[in-house]
């Protein structure tokens, strides 16, 4: 599975080609500039971009808009977005399209390999990874008006592990219940955001979208 880097901080940089090429990873590139990524994703054609947020020039949101953009000229491209901070504004520009193949982490899973090459793996599969203090995050600035307060706490218990990436059987270890209670939980969940069955959407995707974009 090919994979570029693109990372302004030399040590983190080589940090990760190191520990990705342990893991099997061919890392094709690792540049320090969101320019420098995007000549790569054209060059290289990777399957996978990990992308810090913050980059060069103003250390702001050039990974982020660098991220969009590596999408949009290499389709179906899976990224995985590195932040420091929980960055709950850059999270939703990332998802704006779609959560299909999208990875939004802190910097400090990185240091957890198991989890961190885990979570590569499933948005290279198709797959989203959310970290969890980000959807904690996005929950609490939730408005009172907002559709996601008809929830019960376990409800958004569900959808808070949901929006990681989890399947039906990781929710139901994660919160030790079990698989039909996880599809109870989530058929309630659809009923109460109003999200009908639709041949063009996925409700599991809408569902996590749909408390991203209010938060």
């Amino acid at each position: 599975m090919r994979i570029v880097i693109a990372e302004d901080d030399t040590l983190l940089r080589e940090g990760l080609g190191l520990v990705l090429g342990g893991e099997g990873f061919e890392v094709a590139a690792s540049v320090d500039r969101p320019d420098a990524l995007l000549a790569a994703v054209e060059e290289h054609r990777p399957d996978i971009a990990v992308v810090d947020v913050r980059m060069p020039p103003t250390h702001t949101d050039e990974g982020i808009k660098a991220a969009v953009e590596a999408r949009r000229l290499r389709p179906g491209l899976a990224v995985l977005v590195l932040s420091a901070y929980v960055e709950q504004s850059f999270a939703t520009d990332l998802l704006a399209d779609g959560a299909d193949r999208i990875g939004y982490l802190l910097k400090e899973r990185v240091g957890r390999v198991d989890a961190f090459v885990e979570a590569l793996r499933r948005i290279a599969d198709g797959g989203t990874a959310i970290d969890p203090e980000v959807v904690a995050q996005l929950f609490a600035q939730s408005r009172q008006d907002d559709p996601l307060e008809r929830l019960t706490p376990r409800e958004r218990e569900v959808l808070s592990v949901m929006a990681e990436g989890l399947g039906n059987g990781a929710i139901a270890e994660r919160l030790f219940i079990t698989e039909n209670a996880v599809h109870k939980h989530i058929r309630n969940i659809f009923m109460k955001l109003d999200l009908a069955p639709d041949d063009h959407t996925d409700r599991r995707v809408a569902a996590v979208l749909r408390y991203l974009e209010r938060a």
